[in-house]
């Protein structure tokens, strides 16, 4: 069962689906937010992973970050790490006054740039009580350093160029520069993902404005990871992803509980949507959240 909702994110009006178990229950439920990856959707893999997790008797909600998909803000498609942990935070907020939700009993789930943005988020919102990751990357390392940090410093300065000339040009009233970030050449299977059918949905991954480059690289997703504990850190990542190196040294950082769940032969995408590779991800997801987000009835 899922519904359309609204909530407010710095009096931006965000959409959302919540997903609720079928069955009736006469108990208030647990919930998990479950986070898009960056210039993503709420259709597309966020909601395969609620989809899932209602089944197993978890309130499940998805959203489209301000800016994006069906959600207020401007300039569109704009990808900005902090109002995308606020928008989290939001998200909590709104479970939280729901009358069929638990509010002690409140999760995340992040999945690529949102297995940033959660954790980002839970260090400071003690609200969600239990963290859990898919297929993480920090946006802003790849930015500042290439992904697998093979980026010339060099580049660094010419994006941060850019993406401040960007700046100017719309403080100019000009139309605001957009640059294409899903390219073939870049990552065949991510390609795959947003321009086929695969995956693609008519919101998603478009040209996105350069501004949003110079607020990613001052983000470090996973600087304060220990201010998780003592609530429990899940990441779950493919053996063969070319992002698992994040998900690797944030659990070294953070402090326990934590524990890193590796799925043979998973690449970063196809934890979005591969059933081989979903399954399990949602199978220990459930036994995770089932365990760690506590009865308020003790």
């Amino acid at each position: 069962m899922k519904t359309d909702v609204t909530f407010l994110s710095n009096n931006l009006t965000l959409a959302g689906i919540l997903f609720l178990p079928d069955a009736p229950t006469a108990d208030r439920l647990p919930a998990v937010v479950v986070g898009h990856p960056g210039g993503g959707v709420k259709e597309q893999t966020a909601s395969v992973y609620a989809e899932r997790l209602a089944r197993e008797g978890f309130a499940a909600l998805v959203f489209d970050a301000a800016c994006q998909g069906e959600s207020e803000g401007e300039p569109r498609g704009l990808e900005d790490p902090f109002q995308r942990a606020e928008d989290i935070k939001s998200a909590v907020s709104f479970l939280a006054t729901r009358d069929e939700i638990d509010p002690d009993r409140i999760g995340a789930l992040g999945i690529c740039a949102s297995g940033g943005y959660v954790p980002y988020a839970a260090q400071t919102d003690l609200r969600i009580k239990a963290v859990a990751t898919v297929s993480a990357a920090d946006l802003g390392s790849v930015m500042r350093e290439g992904l697998g940090r093979t980026q010339d410093p060099q580049t660094l300065r010419s994006i941060l160029e850019l993406a401040n000339a960007a700046r100017t040009a719309e403080a100019r009233g000009e139309a605001v520069p957009r640059q294409e970030w899903i390219t073939e050449a870049v990552d065949a299977e991510t390609y795959e993902y947003y321009r086929t059918p695969r995956g693609h949905h008519p919101r998603a991954v478009r040209p996105w404005p350069v501004r949003s480059l110079d607020q990613i690289i001052q983000y470090d997703s996973y600087a304060l990871i220990r201010l998780i504990s003592p609530r429990p850190l899940l990441m779950i990542i493919g053996s063969d992803a070319n992002t698992a190196y994040f998900s690797r040294e944030a659990i070294e950082k953070a402090a326990e509980p934590k524990e890193l769940f590796v799925i043979d032969g998973g690449t970063h995408i196809s934890l979005y949507d591969k059933d081989e590779h979903v399954t399990p991800a949602v199978a220990r997801l459930t036994a995770f959240f089932a365990t760690h987000l506590p009865s308020s009835r003790g």
